[in-house]
Protein backbone atom coordinates (compact mmCIF):
# COMPACT_ATOMS: atom_id res chain seq x y z
CA UNK A 1 0.00 0.00 0.00
CA UNK A 2 1.63 3.04 -1.34
CA UNK A 3 1.88 6.40 0.86
CA UNK A 4 2.67 10.03 -0.41
CA UNK A 5 2.04 12.92 1.43
CA UNK A 6 0.07 10.97 4.53
CA UNK A 7 -2.32 9.53 2.09
CA UNK A 8 -2.12 5.89 1.93
CA UNK A 9 -3.79 4.36 -1.75
CA UNK A 10 -5.20 1.06 -1.68
CA UNK A 11 -3.27 -0.32 -4.96
CA UNK A 12 -0.22 -0.54 -5.37
CA UNK A 13 1.20 1.42 -8.91
CA UNK A 14 4.77 1.46 -10.87
CA UNK A 15 3.21 5.33 -12.02
CA UNK A 16 1.16 7.87 -10.50
CA UNK A 17 -1.35 7.42 -13.75
CA UNK A 18 -4.95 6.81 -14.01
CA UNK A 19 -7.42 6.06 -17.02
CA UNK A 20 -10.24 8.05 -16.86
CA UNK A 21 -13.49 6.17 -17.31
CA UNK A 22 -15.05 7.66 -20.73
CA UNK A 23 -18.54 6.61 -21.44
CA UNK A 24 -19.53 6.35 -25.04
CA UNK A 25 -16.76 3.74 -26.49
CA UNK A 26 -13.33 5.36 -25.54
CA UNK A 27 -12.47 3.10 -22.78
CA UNK A 28 -12.05 -0.35 -23.80
CA UNK A 29 -11.00 -2.73 -22.77
CA UNK A 30 -7.80 -2.91 -24.51
CA UNK A 31 -7.48 0.48 -23.41
CA UNK A 32 -7.92 -0.02 -19.56
CA UNK A 33 -5.59 -3.06 -19.56
CA UNK A 34 -2.55 -0.85 -22.05
CA UNK A 35 -2.70 1.80 -18.86
CA UNK A 36 -2.09 -0.86 -16.26
CA UNK A 37 0.19 -2.90 -18.06
CA UNK A 38 2.12 0.49 -18.42
CA UNK A 39 2.49 0.75 -14.11
CA UNK A 40 -1.32 2.81 -14.17
CA UNK A 41 -4.50 1.98 -13.60
CA UNK A 42 -7.24 1.53 -16.24
CA UNK A 43 -10.37 1.90 -15.65
CA UNK A 44 -13.70 0.43 -17.50
CA UNK A 45 -16.91 3.06 -17.79
CA UNK A 46 -19.91 1.40 -16.89
CA UNK A 47 -22.07 4.56 -17.87
CA UNK A 48 -24.52 3.74 -20.43
CA UNK A 49 -23.81 -0.33 -20.80
CA UNK A 50 -25.97 -2.74 -19.61
CA UNK A 51 -24.76 -5.37 -17.16
CA UNK A 52 -24.22 -7.80 -19.00
CA UNK A 53 -22.16 -5.74 -21.27
CA UNK A 54 -20.34 -4.71 -18.40
CA UNK A 55 -19.98 -7.98 -17.21
CA UNK A 56 -18.16 -9.00 -20.35
CA UNK A 57 -15.58 -6.28 -20.21
CA UNK A 58 -14.52 -6.84 -16.63
CA UNK A 59 -14.01 -10.15 -18.25
CA UNK A 60 -12.50 -9.34 -20.95
CA UNK A 61 -10.10 -6.66 -19.63
CA UNK A 62 -9.11 -9.38 -17.09
CA UNK A 63 -8.03 -11.81 -19.74
CA UNK A 64 -5.48 -8.86 -21.19
CA UNK A 65 -3.93 -7.86 -18.36
CA UNK A 66 -3.21 -9.01 -14.41
CA UNK A 67 -2.39 -5.92 -13.27
CA UNK A 68 -5.50 -4.36 -11.25
CA UNK A 69 -8.15 -1.96 -12.88
CA UNK A 70 -11.18 -0.11 -12.27
CA UNK A 71 -15.07 0.22 -13.03
CA UNK A 72 -17.09 3.20 -12.96
CA UNK A 73 -20.45 3.57 -11.97
CA UNK A 74 -23.18 6.54 -12.73
CA UNK A 75 -25.59 7.47 -9.79
CA UNK A 76 -28.09 8.93 -11.31
CA UNK A 77 -30.69 10.71 -9.29
CA UNK A 78 -34.54 10.86 -9.30
CA UNK A 79 -35.47 14.47 -10.64
CA UNK A 80 -38.19 17.01 -11.13
CA UNK A 81 -38.80 17.86 -15.07
CA UNK A 82 -40.59 20.55 -16.87
CA UNK A 83 -42.03 18.21 -19.41
CA UNK A 84 -43.48 21.30 -21.33
CA UNK A 85 -39.66 22.63 -21.50
CA UNK A 86 -38.54 19.07 -23.11
CA UNK A 87 -41.20 19.17 -25.47
CA UNK A 88 -40.05 22.17 -26.54
CA UNK A 89 -36.65 21.10 -26.77
CA UNK A 90 -37.83 17.86 -28.88
CA UNK A 91 -39.78 20.28 -31.30
CA UNK A 92 -36.35 23.13 -31.89
CA UNK A 93 -34.30 19.99 -32.76
CA UNK A 94 -36.78 17.74 -34.85
CA UNK A 95 -35.89 20.09 -38.01
CA UNK A 96 -32.21 18.80 -37.94
CA UNK A 97 -33.71 15.55 -37.07
CA UNK A 98 -35.35 15.72 -40.72
CA UNK A 99 -32.63 16.20 -42.32
CA UNK A 100 -31.47 13.08 -41.25
CA UNK A 101 -34.33 11.28 -42.24
CA UNK A 102 -35.26 10.06 -38.30
CA UNK A 103 -37.12 11.58 -35.17
CA UNK A 104 -35.60 12.56 -32.08
CA UNK A 105 -35.58 10.75 -28.84
CA UNK A 106 -38.53 10.16 -26.36
CA UNK A 107 -37.19 11.78 -23.02
CA UNK A 108 -37.40 9.23 -20.40
CA UNK A 109 -35.62 8.92 -16.77
CA UNK A 110 -34.15 5.80 -15.87
CA UNK A 111 -31.30 4.81 -13.12
CA UNK A 112 -29.07 3.19 -15.88
CA UNK A 113 -29.68 -0.43 -14.77
CA UNK A 114 -27.68 0.70 -11.54
CA UNK A 115 -29.51 -2.63 -9.21
CA UNK A 116 -27.81 -4.86 -12.14
CA UNK A 117 -24.24 -3.23 -12.44
CA UNK A 118 -23.81 -3.11 -8.57
CA UNK A 119 -24.83 -7.09 -8.87
CA UNK A 120 -21.86 -7.43 -11.37
CA UNK A 121 -19.54 -5.42 -9.14
CA UNK A 122 -20.00 -8.25 -5.98
CA UNK A 123 -20.23 -10.75 -8.40
CA UNK A 124 -16.33 -10.07 -10.58
CA UNK A 125 -15.16 -8.14 -7.70
CA UNK A 126 -12.80 -5.40 -9.76
CA UNK A 127 -9.75 -3.80 -7.74
CA UNK A 128 -11.46 -0.60 -7.59
CA UNK A 129 -15.05 1.07 -8.19
CA UNK A 130 -15.73 5.16 -8.67
CA UNK A 131 -18.88 6.62 -8.95
CA UNK A 132 -19.79 9.80 -10.62
CA UNK A 133 -22.49 12.28 -10.23
CA UNK A 134 -23.40 11.34 -6.91
CA UNK A 135 -22.05 9.21 -3.84
CA UNK A 136 -23.85 5.66 -3.50
CA UNK A 137 -24.68 5.22 0.31
CA UNK A 138 -22.35 4.02 3.55
CA UNK A 139 -24.18 0.54 3.73
CA UNK A 140 -23.04 0.09 -0.08
CA UNK A 141 -19.22 1.37 0.11
CA UNK A 142 -18.89 -0.27 3.55
CA UNK A 143 -20.63 -3.37 1.79
CA UNK A 144 -18.01 -3.17 -1.30
CA UNK A 145 -15.09 -2.60 0.94
CA UNK A 146 -15.70 -5.92 2.74
CA UNK A 147 -15.59 -7.73 -0.57
CA UNK A 148 -12.16 -6.31 -1.19
CA UNK A 149 -13.03 -3.51 -3.24
CA UNK A 150 -11.22 -0.42 -3.27
CA UNK A 151 -14.29 2.14 -3.11
CA UNK A 152 -13.64 6.17 -5.10
CA UNK A 153 -16.09 9.27 -5.13
CA UNK A 154 -15.73 11.90 -8.27
CA UNK A 155 -15.98 15.08 -6.25
CA UNK A 156 -15.70 19.04 -8.10
CA UNK A 157 -15.99 20.70 -4.90
CA UNK A 158 -15.36 20.17 -0.89
CA UNK A 159 -19.12 20.08 0.09
CA UNK A 160 -19.11 16.81 -2.01
CA UNK A 161 -15.86 15.62 -0.93
CA UNK A 162 -17.30 16.05 2.65
CA UNK A 163 -20.24 13.75 1.99
CA UNK A 164 -18.06 10.86 0.39
CA UNK A 165 -15.62 10.99 3.10
CA UNK A 166 -18.19 10.69 5.69
CA UNK A 167 -20.15 8.44 3.77
CA UNK A 168 -16.65 6.00 3.63
CA UNK A 169 -15.28 6.44 0.31
CA UNK A 170 -11.51 5.27 0.45
CA UNK A 171 -10.39 7.63 -2.51
CA UNK A 172 -11.37 10.76 -3.69
CA UNK A 173 -11.51 11.83 -7.68
CA UNK A 174 -11.38 15.54 -7.46
CA UNK A 175 -11.95 16.83 -10.98
CA UNK A 176 -11.32 20.26 -12.06
CA UNK A 177 -13.35 22.68 -14.35
CA UNK A 178 -10.71 22.14 -17.21
CA UNK A 179 -11.93 18.39 -17.69
CA UNK A 180 -13.76 17.17 -20.82
CA UNK A 181 -17.01 15.22 -21.12
CA UNK A 182 -19.15 15.32 -17.74
CA UNK A 183 -18.73 17.15 -14.57
CA UNK A 184 -18.93 15.00 -11.93
CA UNK A 185 -21.47 17.57 -9.88
CA UNK A 186 -23.86 15.69 -7.65
CA UNK A 187 -26.28 18.23 -8.44
CA UNK A 188 -26.81 18.93 -12.42
CA UNK A 189 -28.62 21.92 -11.79
CA UNK A 190 -25.41 23.40 -9.95
CA UNK A 191 -23.54 25.80 -12.02
CA UNK A 192 -19.87 23.98 -12.13
CA UNK A 193 -17.40 25.62 -10.44
CA UNK A 194 -14.13 27.08 -11.80
CA UNK A 195 -11.60 27.12 -9.27
CA UNK A 196 -8.30 25.86 -10.29
CA UNK A 197 -7.83 22.04 -9.94
CA UNK A 198 -4.59 22.69 -7.50
CA UNK A 199 -6.66 25.23 -5.59
CA UNK A 200 -9.37 22.53 -5.51
CA UNK A 201 -7.27 20.08 -4.64
CA UNK A 202 -5.38 22.13 -1.23
CA UNK A 203 -9.40 23.13 -0.42
CA UNK A 204 -10.49 19.68 -0.41
CA UNK A 205 -7.43 18.70 1.61
CA UNK A 206 -8.11 20.56 4.60
CA UNK A 207 -11.66 18.60 5.02
CA UNK A 208 -10.41 15.11 4.05
CA UNK A 209 -7.23 13.38 4.79
CA UNK A 210 -8.32 10.86 1.86
CA UNK A 211 -6.07 9.75 -1.17
CA UNK A 212 -7.01 11.90 -3.93
CA UNK A 213 -6.75 11.31 -7.85
CA UNK A 214 -6.69 14.56 -9.51
CA UNK A 215 -8.09 15.20 -13.50
CA UNK A 216 -9.58 17.74 -15.53
CA UNK A 217 -7.22 19.30 -18.58
CA UNK A 218 -3.86 17.22 -17.61
CA UNK A 219 -2.32 16.72 -21.46
CA UNK A 220 1.55 16.81 -20.29
CA UNK A 221 4.25 15.81 -18.40
CA UNK A 222 4.06 19.73 -16.42
CA UNK A 223 0.34 19.16 -15.67
CA UNK A 224 0.98 15.69 -14.11
CA UNK A 225 3.61 16.85 -11.93
CA UNK A 226 1.43 19.96 -11.01
CA UNK A 227 -1.11 18.03 -9.20
CA UNK A 228 1.38 16.06 -7.60
CA UNK A 229 2.64 18.84 -6.17
CA UNK A 230 -0.25 20.28 -5.07
CA UNK A 231 -0.75 16.92 -3.01
CA UNK A 232 -2.49 14.57 -5.64
CA UNK A 233 -1.86 10.82 -5.24
CA UNK A 234 -1.97 10.35 -8.72
CA UNK A 235 -3.26 12.38 -11.63
CA UNK A 236 -5.94 11.03 -13.89
CA UNK A 237 -5.79 11.23 -17.87
CA UNK A 238 -9.32 11.46 -20.17
CA UNK A 239 -9.04 13.58 -23.05
CA UNK A 240 -4.74 12.46 -23.52
CA UNK A 241 -5.88 8.96 -24.18
CA UNK A 242 -8.53 10.31 -26.55
CA UNK A 243 -6.15 8.86 -29.53
CA UNK A 244 -4.10 5.78 -28.29
CA UNK A 245 -4.41 3.30 -30.66
CA UNK A 246 -6.27 1.14 -28.18
CA UNK A 247 -8.87 3.69 -27.78
CA UNK A 248 -12.59 3.07 -28.79
CA UNK A 249 -13.14 6.76 -29.86
CA UNK A 250 -15.51 7.66 -33.17
CA UNK A 251 -13.41 8.26 -35.81
CA UNK A 252 -15.19 11.43 -36.22
CA UNK A 253 -14.16 12.50 -32.61
CA UNK A 254 -10.54 11.63 -33.67
CA UNK A 255 -10.57 13.94 -36.60
CA UNK A 256 -12.23 16.78 -34.94
CA UNK A 257 -9.54 16.39 -31.95
CA UNK A 258 -6.73 17.65 -34.75
CA UNK A 259 -8.66 19.77 -37.03
CA UNK A 260 -7.73 22.86 -36.90
CA UNK A 261 -11.39 24.41 -37.41
CA UNK A 262 -11.59 24.00 -33.94
CA UNK A 263 -10.34 26.48 -31.71
CA UNK A 264 -11.71 25.94 -28.38
CA UNK A 265 -13.66 24.05 -25.86
CA UNK A 266 -17.24 25.08 -23.88
CA UNK A 267 -19.38 23.47 -21.33
CA UNK A 268 -22.59 22.46 -22.87
CA UNK A 269 -26.05 20.61 -21.93
CA UNK A 270 -27.64 20.75 -24.72
CA UNK A 271 -26.34 16.91 -25.76
CA UNK A 272 -27.76 15.32 -22.07
CA UNK A 273 -28.79 17.73 -20.06
CA UNK A 274 -25.97 17.83 -17.16
CA UNK A 275 -22.77 20.43 -17.66
CA UNK A 276 -19.94 18.84 -20.09
CA UNK A 277 -17.60 19.93 -21.96
CA UNK A 278 -16.52 19.30 -25.54
CA UNK A 279 -15.20 21.22 -28.98
CA UNK A 280 -17.22 24.12 -29.17
CA UNK A 281 -19.56 23.49 -32.29
CA UNK A 282 -22.77 24.50 -33.99
CA UNK A 283 -24.77 22.91 -32.11
CA UNK A 284 -23.81 24.28 -28.85
CA UNK A 285 -23.87 27.90 -30.06
CA UNK A 286 -27.35 27.36 -31.75
CA UNK A 287 -29.01 25.68 -28.04
CA UNK A 288 -26.60 27.81 -25.61
CA UNK A 289 -29.69 27.97 -22.64
CA UNK A 290 -30.89 24.00 -21.88
CA UNK A 291 -32.56 22.60 -18.58
CA UNK A 292 -30.84 19.83 -16.65
CA UNK A 293 -32.59 17.04 -17.42
CA UNK A 294 -30.69 14.71 -16.91
CA UNK A 295 -30.78 11.66 -18.31
CA UNK A 296 -34.22 12.90 -20.16
CA UNK A 297 -32.51 14.98 -22.58
CA UNK A 298 -29.52 12.32 -23.57
CA UNK A 299 -32.25 10.12 -24.39
CA UNK A 300 -33.59 13.14 -26.78
CA UNK A 301 -30.44 13.61 -28.45
CA UNK A 302 -29.22 10.23 -28.75
CA UNK A 303 -30.70 9.64 -32.13
CA UNK A 304 -29.45 12.83 -33.95
CA UNK A 305 -26.16 12.02 -32.00
CA UNK A 306 -25.89 8.84 -33.49
CA UNK A 307 -26.76 10.20 -37.22
CA UNK A 308 -24.28 13.30 -36.92
CA UNK A 309 -21.36 9.96 -36.44
CA UNK A 310 -22.36 8.46 -39.05
CA UNK A 311 -22.98 11.11 -41.28
CA UNK A 312 -19.36 12.40 -40.23
CA UNK A 313 -21.31 15.61 -39.15
CA UNK A 314 -18.33 17.41 -36.72
CA UNK A 315 -20.88 20.32 -36.49
CA UNK A 316 -23.70 18.51 -34.42
CA UNK A 317 -21.66 15.81 -32.80
CA UNK A 318 -20.64 15.71 -28.98
CA UNK A 319 -17.06 15.80 -28.93
CA UNK A 320 -15.84 15.37 -25.89
CA UNK A 321 -12.87 16.84 -24.72
CA UNK A 322 -10.48 18.82 -21.80
CA UNK A 323 -8.92 22.42 -22.44
CA UNK A 324 -5.76 20.56 -22.97
CA UNK A 325 -6.87 18.82 -26.10
CA UNK A 326 -4.05 20.50 -28.09
CA UNK A 327 -1.39 18.98 -26.98
CA UNK A 328 -2.61 15.00 -26.87
CA UNK A 329 -0.95 12.25 -29.16
CA UNK A 330 -1.49 9.65 -30.75
CA UNK A 331 0.27 6.15 -30.65
CA UNK A 332 -0.20 2.98 -28.15
CA UNK A 333 -1.54 3.85 -25.12
CA UNK A 334 1.92 2.53 -23.11
CA UNK A 335 3.94 5.39 -24.99
CA UNK A 336 1.29 7.80 -24.05
CA UNK A 337 1.68 6.72 -20.15
CA UNK A 338 5.65 6.60 -20.69
CA UNK A 339 5.78 10.52 -21.84
CA UNK A 340 3.54 11.98 -19.42
CA UNK A 341 5.29 10.18 -16.21
CA UNK A 342 7.37 12.56 -14.37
Amino acid sequence: MDTVDGQRFPIDLDRPLIGAPMAGGPSTPALVAAVSNAGGLGFLAGGYKSPEQLAEHITVTRSLTDRPFGVNLFVVSANDVDEEELQSYRRRLQPRADRYGIQVGVPRWDDDAWTGKVDVLRALRPDVVSFTFGCPDPDLLHELHQLGISTAVTVTDSAEASLATDRGAQILVVQGPDAGGHRGTFDPGADPGTQPLPQLIASIKTISSLPIIAGGGISTREDVGGVLAAGAFAAQLGTALLLADEAGTHPAHRAALTDPGFTETRITRAFTGRPARGLRNRFMDEHPTVGNAYPQIHYITAPLRAAAAANNDLQALHLWAGTGYRTIRTGPAADIIAALTP
